[in-house]
């Protein structure tokens, strides 16, 4: 054994002891979280995300430019750890390689070659776009720069002495390559670099060598303390993070837990450990930030922000928590209020922009609303404007102050059937509380009965006996409202043996397809531009031809990023003959919100511009003068849009059941 095997095996010692214990606070901190959470069902879908996601970089190929330099690097990387592999057992015994793996060892020879160059040029390119170009969102704080500076520069450092040591020990051999060895850039290089094989390359291997395991030891060991510690979680990340259906669905609170102390999350100790892994996860790419309707028209919200206090205050908090260490000055202070200001937990719409375009699965909008819970349940503290919406909600049954009663008046004379007058019919009409009560919307609800009627499908409504689904309630952070909807809806529903539901609002649609399951009502539901295609396939209504209209359509996004309803709209406006459908730039997982999901539709703007403004600046760019649309919120919000350009006059927003009824043929099968 050399003296260089026995400082090698020293430094190795101490750097996986160093990252042992690293890793292990990581761990612990974890566990601050009281939150339970179970990630570990359904092994085959995880591990098929974990191929697709992480190791297929899909998500980050979103956008291909800046997706193909992180995937040069990642996949660069994921193949230098055969390199890193060979010369960390050479630390052991000098004499070492993978030759003996013969053709695979060459295989593996030329692809890192062929990858080093293809990460220099990455790495080189991720510097410009952060300092040349000054890319947006890769602007970040001064300590956070210099954090991705100094990983791009080890990255660099670690490929550039990998060709060292390749190419001077092609010079040392005479310029001749091992067998099964096939580097051609490197050997190309080597002549440019080395004249004289005897001219000290052994000194430069050796040098090389050392330099490459030291900052492959120094680089594993800042990853914990980096915001590029997504290296190390990204995966595992990628592996627990919630599947679909649930995706997309909050959980519920065990509202008659005794022991609670309060209802949501005021600090890190009432996450998950999943919440926290997000936090470890995030590496600031602002993807998030960059897609979040909010944040686009200069308000303070900034996704990236939320998770990154998140990091920072489990930093600050948990290794107290860890060592049983419960009060002191660190404890004045609290995850929200101080690292998340209650301004920012308010202007979110929940539209899942940040959650669609996050590449390593964090779950932002878990976090977000667990928070306006903890503000809602447990400290009573929310927007003034709110009082009244949970009053009404709680007396009328409806986020707005109407009568109960009257919520079946949009039906008269239209030979509608309640559950309590004929529970028999194939669907039930869940109408909504907008489709009830809304001067606008209740065209819409009796455009679709009447489509209904024409094509001979048999519905009912409840009538007086439906409530708010509770989703207005639950996004903003009154889970003890949203419960009793929920729950009295379930029973009402299951007392009338309700299979299938159809409904013209995709917040309803989401609620009653993805989160009654948590109380008991499991159904069949369809959103009316599903069954409205389904009708139109199936030949039950037939279209005319309208050369006349301009057409586009706008994306709700319970409708399409919740539950991936993007054709069945298009589909049948695509039915109506030489009808001329636009599409706008931001569409169907990439749609824009209209601002009014999350609660935000009963809320005042206070800062930066309107979310539906932008939208419908967008809708007009494309010439239509007519605005498609799905949903009663989005339908305000654009109708709203319209008037603020001054445009009612020549562009109109309807609904597509408003839509396909003026265009129905006159052959329409009853």
């Amino acid at each position: 054994m050399t003296i260089k095997n026995i400082i090698f095996i020293l430094v190795f010692l101490l750097a996986f002891g160093f990252l042992f214990w690293s890793c292990r606070n990581l761990f612990l901190y974890m566990k601050v979280a009281k939150k339970k959470d179970d990630r570990f069902s359904d092994i085959g879908r995880r591990i098929g995300n974990v191929i697709k996601i992480a190791f297929g970089q899909s998500k980050l190929l979103r956008d291909p430019f800046a997706g193909t330099v992180h995937f040069l690097i990642f996949w660069g990387f994921m193949l230098f750890l055969f390199a890193v592999i060979e010369a960390i057992i050479q630390g052991f015994y000098s004499p070492f390689n993978l030759a003996f793996l013969g053709p695979i060892y060459s295989l593996i020879t030329l692809v890192q070659d062929i990858f080093g160059v293809l990460v220099i040029l990455a790495v080189i390119t991720a510097l410009i776009r952060r300092y040349i170009l000054n890319i947006p969102r890769l602007q970040v704080d001064k300590s956070a720069s210099l954090d991705a500076t100094l990983i791009l520069t080890l990255i660099l450092i670690v490929v550039v002495s990998m060709f060292a040591q390749n190419m001077a020990n092609f010079a040392q051999n005479g310029f001749v390559q091992h067998e099964y060895e096939v580097r051609p850039i490197s050997a190309f290089l080597t002549p440019i670099f080395f004249n004289n094989p005897a001219s000290g390359t052994r000194l430069v291997y050796e040098i090389a060598w050392w330099v490459h395991i030291v900052t492959i030891f120094g680089f594993m060991n800042f990853l914990p303390y980096s915001k590029h510690l997504h290296v190390i979680t990204s995966i595992p990340n990628t592996y627990f993070a919630n599947l679909e259906p649930i995706r997309n669905t909050l959980k519920a609170l065990n509202l008659e837990d005794e022991n609670a102390e309060s209802f949501g999350a005021a600090d890190i100790e009432h996450l998950s450990w999943k919440q926290i892994l997000d936090g470890y996860s995030c590496t600031e790419c602002g993807r998030c930030t960059d897609a979040c309707p909010a944040h686009t028209v200069g308000k303070s919200l900034s996704p990236r922000e939320i998770i990154v206090n998140i990091r920072q205050r489990t930093k600050d908090k948990a290794p107290l928590l860890a060592k049983g260490i419960t009060e002191g000055k660190e404890f004045e202070r609290t995850l929200v209020h101080d690292y998340v200001t209650d301004k920012v937990l308010w202007q979110c719409t929940t539209c899942m922009a940040c959650v669609q375009e996050c590449p390593v699965m964090i779950e932002h909008l878990d976090s977000i609303v667990d928070m306006r819970r903890d503000l809602v349940l447990t400290e009573s503290q929310f927007p003034s404007g709110l009082n009244n919406v949970f009053k009404s909600l709680e007396t009328n049954f409806t986020p707005w102050a109407f009568n109960s009663a009257d919520r079946a008046e949009w039906a008269e004379g239209l030979g509608v059937k309640t559950m309590a007058e004929d529970p028999n019919c194939e669907y039930l009409f869940w109408v909504g509380c907008a489709g009830s009560f809304d001067d606008r919307y209740k065209k819409v609800s009796q455009a679709f009965a009447k489509l209904m009627q024409k094509a001979g499908v048999e519905f009912r409504i409840l009538g007086t006996q439906e409530k708010c689904n509770g989703d207005t309630a639950r996004r903003l952070g009154n889970e003890y409202l949203a419960q009793m909807f929920m729950m009295e809806n379930v029973e009402t529903l299951n007392h009338y043996k309700v299979k299938k539901i159809v409904t013209a609002c995709p917040h309803c649609y989401h609620s009653l397809k993805n989160e009654y399951k948590q109380f008991g009502g499991h159904y069949e539901v369809f959103h009316h531009t599903e069954l409205i295609d389904e009708l139109i396939s199936t030949g039950k209504i037939s279209l005319k031809q309208n050369g006349k209209s301009t057409i586009t359509y706008h994306d709700s996004c319970y409708l399409g990023r919740y539950n991936e309803v993007y054709d069945a709209p298009r589909k049948s406006l695509g039915g109506i003959k030489n009808a001329n459908f636009v599409e706008m730039n931001r569409k169907k997982d990439r749609g824009f919100c209209c601002g009014a999901g999350g609660g935000r539709m009963f809320l005042e703007d206070e800062e930066g511009g309107r979310i539906n403004e932008e939208r419908t600046r967008e809708a007009l760019e494309t010439g239509a003068d007519t605005i498609a649309s799905a949903c009663p919120f989005c339908m305000t919000m654009m109708t709203d849009g319209v008037k603020h350009y001054d445009k009612s006059e020549e562009v109109k927003v309807k609904d597509i059941a408003e839509i396909i009824l003026e265009n129905l043929s006159t052959d329409v099968m009853n």
